[in-house]
């Protein structure tokens, strides 16, 4: 195989380290952190009493908001306004007990972290931990008046986060589901073609490509699966979702089908792969049902691109499996076997069963 050129290996290690850090969503959660961060400073500056003396916490819960969708920042604000709490709580308890040292700080940072170890801190766990710190190292002159300061620029922040997120072109991430729902069902089809053609060929056949593809269908069906979730949570609290109207529910059925018909294509692959490669002898597929299961694979592959129960590729899929059937009774009437085969065509029956629920 010939070298690729260094300068073409150079710029496939650009793009593969670099460009998602430059997609569509990623520059406009940069834009709007941005933005929430400069004016969550401006509007600091502005309040009055002891929270003008700490205005640069105001945009560290500005960042501590955002997040990828308007319900993530949500949930995202609230549980780092919990830990906070939590977080100042701790100190004024051990400050209680002695000025700041060697031991207070051993004993603040480590009853932060027990208390982050509570259920459902999600992002404000981590916060728990530092406040208290914070609180106790810094404030320690006036621990009262440091800890309201602290905590009206973190809400300040934290408030000012959530609207720009919300307000400002919130992310609904639906195109990124149909998509990745499309590209499983057409990988799934590719594997049935593929193997339609692997049947037919002298075996063991020339293209093997087909039979290394388990690991990566389930790593698909995975990513799709986190591409409609996140449809799914991008849709809460985003007034688009008015504009741009999907069910994602019906994606999540869908989704749920395919991730059935992933399993039966991997044990497809797995039961074919074994005749060929393991145990030629013992689970062969005869002559007489090689091209009638081909056949089979070639239209169940079709059906699974148009996903349509209705569809003239599902009926056709529906009379080749048949066709299949009455191959195997004929197969076993010469006294052949026709164990692979029967697992074969069991499992392109499932496929069409998932697709017609």
């Amino acid at each position: 195989m010939p070298k690729l050129p260094e300068a073409v290996t150079r710029a496939q290690w650009f793009r593969e380290r670099f460009m998602p850090m430059a997609t569509h969503h990623r520059l406009l959660l940069a834009l709007k952190s941005a933005i929430a961060g400069a004016l969550a400073w401006w509007i600091a500056l502005h309040l009055p009493g002891v929270a003008a003396e700490f205005p640069y916490y105001a945009p560290i819960g500005a960042m501590a908001a955002m997040y990828t969708t308007v319900g993530g920042s949500i949930k995202q604000g609230l549980e780092t306004l919990a830990g906070l709490g939590l977080g100042i709580a701790v100190a004024f308890l051990v400050t209680q007990l002695a000025a700041p040292n060697m031991w207070t700080v051993a004993l603040v940072v480590g009853i932060g972290v027990l208390v982050a170890g509570l259920p459902r801190m999600g992002a404000g766990k981590d916060l728990i931990p530092t406040a208290a710190l914070i609180v106790m190292l810094l404030g320690d002159q006036d621990p009262d008046g440091f800890s309201l300061g602290y905590f009206i620029q973190m809400l300040v922040g934290v408030i000012v986060g959530l609207l720009v997120n919300a307000l400002l072109f919130p992310p609904l991430h639906l195109t990124r589901a149909v998509n990745a729902l499309a590209e499983l069902r057409g990988a799934l089809s590719l594997q049935l073609e593929d193997m339609a053609e692997a049947i037919l060929e002298s075996w063991p056949p020339e293209h093997t490509e087909w039979s290394e593809r388990g690991d990566g269908l389930s790593k698909l069906s995975r990513e799709v699966h986190d591409a409609v979730a996140l449809a799914q949570v991008s849709q809460k609290g985003n007034f688009r979702r008015k504009i741009h109207r999907r069910n994602v529910q019906a994606d999540i059925e869908r989704l749920k089908a395919l991730e059935r018909t992933t399993f039966h294509v991997q044990d497809v692959t797995e039961i074919l792969s074994s005749a060929i490669w393991e145990l030629p002898d013992d689970l062969p597929v005869t002559q007489t049902a090689s091209e009638p299961l081909s056949k089979a694979f070639e239209a169940c592959a079709r059906a699974i691109a148009d996903w349509n129960p209705e569809s003239d590729g599902y009926q056709h899929a529906e009379e080749a499996v048949q066709e299949l059937q009455i191959a195997l009774e004929t197969t076993a009437r010469k006294d052949e076997p026709v164990q692979t085969t029967a697992s074969l065509a069991l499992s392109l029956r499932r496929m069409l069963r998932v697709i017609s629920t």
